[in-house]
This record gives C-alpha cells, structure tokens and sequence, in this order.
C-alpha cells in the first residue's frame, strides 16, 4: 500500500541536508567546553549554528539557547511568571500560563497588556495566524518558522520558542530566543553552558542538524515552495467540501499557514477518522501531537466557540513541500468515501 505522510505540522521530514550536516558532527570528538584543539573545534560548529538559527529567525542581536525542545524552552521562560494566555496554545505554554484571555471565532486572541502575556504565532491544529502585537512577553513561533515570513525582531517580544523538527531538523533540540539582556533564570544547573542559562554539554549533533535545516527551511520559504504547497491545500479543501458541503471547515475565513487544513463532521469522532485513514494509507492526526490520544474535545475548537460534538470531530491535515496532487487528491478521495460508509451513520 502506498502511504502518503500528511501530519508536517506534528513533525516534517527530515531533511538530507540536516542528516548531512549531523553524520558530519559526528566526527568531531572533542567536548565544547574543552580548551584543546578537539574541544575548539566543536565549540566553532557551536557558535556557527547558533549564529546560523539566529540570522534565519531573524534574531540578530539576540541570544540563542540552545534546549530539548520548544517544550522545555517554554518551562524555561515561562515558569513562575505569572504569565497570561488562551486556550487554543499548545500544552508546553498552558502548563506555565494563566490561560484566560479571550479568543473570537477566528481564532485570534486578545491580548491586553503584551508585557504579560505568551502567545502563539501560528496555530498548531487550525494553523490560525495570530495578530501579535509588540512587546509581547513570549511569543510561540514553534509552527511559524520555515512556514511564513517571520522574524523575531520584527515582534519586540522578549522571548519565542522554535523547534528543530518541525521544519525538517531532528527532533530533541529546539532553541529559546531572547532578547539581549534577559535574566533567564536557569532550570538546570551544574556547568556554565549556554551563557549559565541551560547546563549539560550541548547537542552538537542536533545542533548541527538544527542550523542546517534552518537554513534548507530559508532557501524554501523564499524560492516560494510554500506556495506551491497553499494551492494543494485550497485544492483538498475545494474537493472536500464540494464532495460534502456540511464539512465545517475551522479557520478558513482566518489568515492560515499555508499547509494546515482543520475540518470537521459533528458526530464523526476525530480519532475514528484518523485510525480509519490510517488504514487506508494516510498519516493525519486529531490535533496536536503532543494532545493525541487523550480522547477530549479539542480545546483550540472550544476557545474558538464550536461545540464538542464539532470538536471532537475535527481533524488535521498538514502539508508539505514533499506532498503531490497526487497525494492531495487520493487523500480527498479516501476521506469522501469512508465519510460516506461512516461519517454520514455518525460513526
């Protein structure tokens, strides 16, 4: 059975030139925080990653922190801030956030004073694209990066948080971006690594892979690869809803990332869906990754003000540079049919 992988926004691919950069770190014996010639040598693949993620994200002038992930770098900045924000973030920012500001029907939060709060560049279910005003305390921009046009210093946030995998990298290393001068209390303590904020000897090998998928993720996003990847996506949907026009489509009179589709059938649990698609040789999800598998009604959809019976309905299609038409239409296809056997019993 041929598969086809339509889940990017869980984690994308890897990239070859993220596996060839970390086979090459590989080799390098030495410890960054050793003072020999072995030890030299891993520091400057180091600092040119680092220099590397900072120029992509557009965050010249900050300091990069090298961590596991977006989820530790959101333990990072946001514990014990008493920070605000809204229920459609991603778990890794609820966990540290007080999450009651507002959010309307398109999926956009109100923000009051910025300085306080922590909010999402782009939604990770919806793909929803937030508004963010300046001076935001922390912004998400784990989905954002390598997808849109992005650049921390455009936001005068004092902190973001991204992801290596989630634009081709490997997974377990991510970075948390602050502004020059931010005390960043650290969580891990023991050695001086990543400025005194983060100890532990660094990932050089996800480091490395990390930089390089950055700078693969930048060529893309300006040979405009992404929108050829929005016209996939406007071609599922138009397939979809002329083939079932109750699908209730979330985000869609929302600015969006250029892959992400969420659509509904009230009734049709999302987990159903997902397995009965999977079956049939498709890889999508009910929501967020690192939600899956709770079987809840989604809280993005609640916030957004659809009921449960909608959300837990919904499910996620996201794209990438690697999926063809082909891909898009044999999915649209499958998804028609097993509506028609199921989702119209209410399954």
């Amino acid at each position: 059975m041929k598969r086809s992988y339509l889940d990017w926004n869980a984690t994308a691919p890897l990239r070859p030139e993220s596996r060839a950069a970390m086979i090459e770190a590989m080799d390098l014996v030495g410890n960054p925080s050793s003072v020999h010639a072995e030890g030299r040598a891993a520091k400057a693949l180091l600092e040119r990653s680092r220099a590397t993620v900072a120029r992509t994200f557009g965050a010249d002038g900050a300091d990069v922190i090298f961590v596991s992930g977006a989820t530790e770098a959101a333990a990072l900045v946001c514990a014990g801030r008493g920070l605000l924000g809204a229920p459609v973030e991603h778990d890794a920012v609820l966990a540290w956030v007080d999450a009651t500001l507002a959010v309307d029907a398109r999926g956009q939060v109100a923000v009051g004073d910025a300085s306080r709060c922590a909010v999402q560049a782009a939604n990770s279910e919806t793909g929803v694209i937030q508004d963010l005003p300046q001076g935001l305390a922390v912004v998400d921009a784990t989905q954002a990066f390598g997808k849109i046009p992005f650049a921390f210093n455009w936001t005068g946030c004092t902190a973001a948080l991204i992801s290596a995998h989630k634009l081709g990298g490997p997974k377990g290393i991510g970075a948390l971006v602050v502004a020059r001068g931010t005390d960043i209390a650290a969580q891990l303590r023991g050695g001086g690594q990543e400025m005194g904020r983060r100890a532990g000897t660094e990932n050089i090998v996800g480091i490395a892979g990390f930089a390089a998928a950055a700078e693969a993720a930048e060529r893309d996003l300006d040979a405009g690869v992404w929108s050829g990847v929005e016209k996939l996506r406007n071609i599922l949907e138009n397939v979809i809803e002329n083939g079932a026009n109750d699908t209730i489509f979330v985000g869609k009179d929302a600015r969006r990332l250029p892959n992400t589709s969420c659509f509904a059938v009230p009734g049709w649990k999302g987990e159903t869906q997902v397995m009965q698609m999977d079956l049939a040789g498709f890889a999508i999800s009910a929501g967020s990754a690192c939600s899956s598998g709770k079987l809840r009604p989604s809280g993005v959809l609640l916030a957004m003000g659809h009921d449960a019976d909608t959300a837990r309905g919904a499910i996620r299609v996201s794209l990438g540079p690697q999926v063809t038409e082909e891909d898009v239409m044999r999915f649209a296809t499958s998804w028609l049919r097993q509506r028609e056997k199921f989702g119209a019993r209410r399954a």
